[in-house]
């Protein structure tokens, strides 16, 4: 049958473009379903254009500050809009890339919307526009969006509010910005703003930013960006929007905040809806599709991963989850695992971290020992970090095996890696003081910090 397919993939983000990869790499016939454009929100509107915009606004910062250095630049300027546009051209450089990987992995990519129809022992059958696809296996990798919490008078139609998939097509730099949500987005976001010369004002409704990292961290985080001149506002609901005004509630008080611009940023929900999984008769857990550690659903030959699964909404997570789905389907053994999985805010400075902090420890009654180092006891940290602080900090079990990892410091985005190797290679103490490290480098601070126990 000229429409019969090993694996339909429905979603071209980083689970569903990579499973594509690496299928078609292993011979099998592949259909990946994309609506918008390939690469999904972490390549489009998320990750890459972010970062793209994060690194321009860590350049003009070092500008203003290079005297610290002892280098002086008068004058020093940045050109929004050719920001703006360099990190256009940089996602296009990347869309043009996977599409070049799809075909050169001979997968047939279907411009448009996907509907499941059927299953049947033929296999699914998925339909595309006019044209029908059967496949014995499918992948659904339909991602996530941005969740609009329900505020009276929030009306997304209006200028003054965005998501940050708007935040990313903005013409001009406002003068001031209310963050609604203290995650990751809303703090890049922040730093980003800030460090052009936006007032950034935070209203979180948890006590703290950052939920899921280190608390420690988190806590000398916020602090570093309230010095900044970013305003935070914990443990505050937000009870209303009227037009540029944010009004919220904090210790008993009704509060108002008000900027040009209004970031709604309190997480994403994985997208569920409008393809035909009710037709099949997927389980859900949650707002996300369940599935086990093979990533298979309640359904046979039907799989899901990345977002669309509602627990580690990653894109590095995503497209391990799609491999693992390859793997199973072409013969191999593979389990996914969550437990070394890393977690980065790309601000300036860069948190990140893996495996169990502190307080996950304790709520699951793990035994632990921690130890932590100021990033300041690397030399390479001192001399391109001019005042900067930070922290390593390093948790391990009753066997001397390292449990969790969390930095606070540049460039700990590309430290962090080690670390998961660490915990997924089950690494005891001793055998990480036996690593050589170069020096001089950031990273040795991990292995002085691993001395110190």
């Amino acid at each position: 049958m000229e429409n019969m397919y090993d694996l339909a993939i429905i979603g071209g983000g980083p689970a569903g473009y990579v499973a594509a990869e690496r299928a078609g790499g292993k011979g099998l016939r592949v259909v990946l379903f994309e609506k918008k454009d390939l690469g999904g929100v972490c390549l489009n509107v998320g990750c890459i254009p972010t970062k793209t915009l994060l690194y321009s606004a860590k350049l003009y910062d070092h500008a203003l500050h290079s005297e610290k250095y002892g280098v002086k630049a008068s004058e020093v300027t940045f050109d929004f809009p050719k920001m703006m546009a360099r990190k256009n051209k940089v996602v296009k450089k990347m869309v043009l890339g996977v599409s070049a990987k799809m075909k050169e992995n001979n997968v047939e990519v279907v411009r448009g919307e996907a509907m499941i129809l059927s299953r049947s022992s033929a296999g699914i059958k998925i339909s595309s526009g006019e044209n029908e696809y059967t496949a014995k296996n499918l992948l659904i990798a339909t991602g996530s969006e941005s969740f609009i919490p329900r505020i009276p008078g929030l009306d997304m139609s209006d200028d003054t509010i965005m998501t940050s998939t708007e935040a990313l097509a903005l013409s001009e730099v406002p003068q001031s910005l209310v963050i609604v949500g203290g995650g990751v987005i809303g703090m890049e976001f922040a730093s980003f703003f800030n460090s052009l010369g936006t007032k950034v004002t935070v209203v979180e409704m948890l006590d703290e930013v950052l939920t899921g990292m280190d608390r420690e961290l988190c806590v000398m985080f916020r602090e570093i960006y309230a010095k900044k001149g970013v305003e935070f506002n914990l443990s505050s609901k937000v009870t209303a929007i009227k037009g540029h005004d944010v009004v919220f509630e904090k210790g008993g008080e009704t509060l108002t905040v008000t900027g040009d611009k209004i970031l709604i940023s309190v997480g994403r929900a994985p997208v569920t809806r409008g393809f035909g999984l009710e037709n099949i008769g997927v389980e859900l857990a949650g707002r996300g599709i369940k599935v086990d550690d093979r990533m298979r659903t309640n359904i046979p030959n039907v799989y899901a991963a990345g977002d669309v699964t509602g627990f580690s909404m990653l894109a590095h997570t995503a497209s391990r989850e799609g491999e693992v789905v390859v793997n199973n389907l072409t013969g191999g053994n593979d389990r996914m695992r969550y437990n070394a999985i890393p977690g980065v805010v790309y601000t300036n400075p860069e948190v990140s971290g893996t495996g169990l902090t502190e307080e996950a420890a304790k709520e699951k009654k793990t035994e632990y020992r921690v130890v932590s180092l100021p990033m300041t006891y690397s030399g390479r940290f001192v001399a391109e970090n001019e005042g900067g602080t930070g922290l390593c900090k390093v948790l391990v079990g009753t066997k001397d095996e390292v449990l969790g990892v969390h930095m606070l410091g540049n460039p700990s985005s590309e430290m962090i890696y080690g670390a998961c190797l660490a915990i997924e290679s089950e690494m005891t103490l001793k055998e990480l003081q036996e690593v050589v490290f170069p020096h001089p480098t950031v990273s040795e601070i991990f292995r002085e910090t691993i001395f110190t126990f």
